[in-house]
């Protein structure tokens, strides 16, 4: 059962022996998460390298824990011996997950206390904090980016239900990174029918004035722009808009690797809400 939602602060931080956070609705679906964690381990694989002690932590895994076990066997291929923890609010959920503990993965009930011992290299909370306040996200990331152990890296992303669309913010313990998207080829008519899913932090931010709105706007121009490449594929076309936009001064990160996959991170600076 979903709670009637409850500001998240530093008063609730501070409550002992309480989860800090609301049961949120927990849908989730198998694969939802894939483009978010082929950035894991792709361009985020070398913080799994380092890491003296590999903990990712996925945090708020809804309903079903399928999203923490596939996250699981994806970072083992980078990192063999990852310890995974999934972490859920309602008790009922970790108690049907138990039975696929295995070396390595493990469920917890909890919220963004983070209640396992250790500092983790990952965090991912993947549609929970659109779920509370945009008021609350700022005490929500400082508290999970006080977890962090070195090189660590908090991801705050958003999804549709089957994970065609997807947004993602990356923070480390200093504060926001970037801006990720993702979409499906073939699922979009612009670029810019991703702001339905954008963070938190955003989604209530597009509009005129907002840093998100010009990098929404520009980027459909830079798609358009590109039409004439469509007759070669949309790989061809969403390259051709990144490196528009990287030619336009916006702080494009990445390259043609990450752009054929249709991604884009662009610098946290470039979107980030205005004052």
């Amino acid at each position: 059962m979903v709670q009637k939602a409850e500001r998240v602060g530093a008063a609730g931080a501070g409550r002992s022996g309480r989860p800090v956070g609301n049961v949120t609705r927990g849908t989730t679906n198998p694969n939802r998460m894939r483009r978010l964690d082929r950035w894991l381990t792709g361009t985020q694989a070398w913080r799994l390298r380092r890491a003296s002690n590999p903990l990712v932590i996925d945090l708020g895994y809804g309903a079903s824990p399928a999203t923490a076990v596939e996250l699981f066997h994806r970072l083992s291929a980078v990192r063999p011996d990852v310890r995974v923890a999934g972490i859920e609010i309602e008790p009922e959920r970790v108690r049907a997950a138990k039975a696929l503990e295995q070396a390595g993965l493990s469920f917890h009930v909890g919220g963004f206390e983070l209640p396992v011992p250790g500092q983790p290299v990952i965090v991912r909370a993947f549609n929970v904090l659109r779920q509370y306040e945009e008021a609350d996200v700022e005490a929500i990331w400082a508290l999970v980016r006080g977890r962090l152990g070195p090189n660590g890296l908090f991801i705050d992303g958003t999804c549709d239900e089957i994970g065609r669309r997807v947004t993602w913010v990356a923070l480390d313990a200093g504060g926001p990174l970037s801006l990720s998207i993702s979409m499906r080829f073939g699922g979009f008519a612009l670029p810019s029918e991703i702001a339905e899913r954008l963070p938190k932090a955003l989604i209530h931010r597009n509009v005129p004035g907002e840093r998100i709105h010009g990098f929404l706007q520009a980027l459909d121009k830079a798609w358009l722009d590109a039409a004439p490449l469509a007759a070669f594929g949309n790989k061809q076309r969403w390259t051709a808009m990144c490196r528009s936009m990287l030619d336009d001064g916006w702080p494009v990160q990445d390259g043609p690797a990450r752009w054929r996959l249709g991604e884009l991170t662009v610098g946290w600076d470039a979107v980030a809400p205005a004052a």
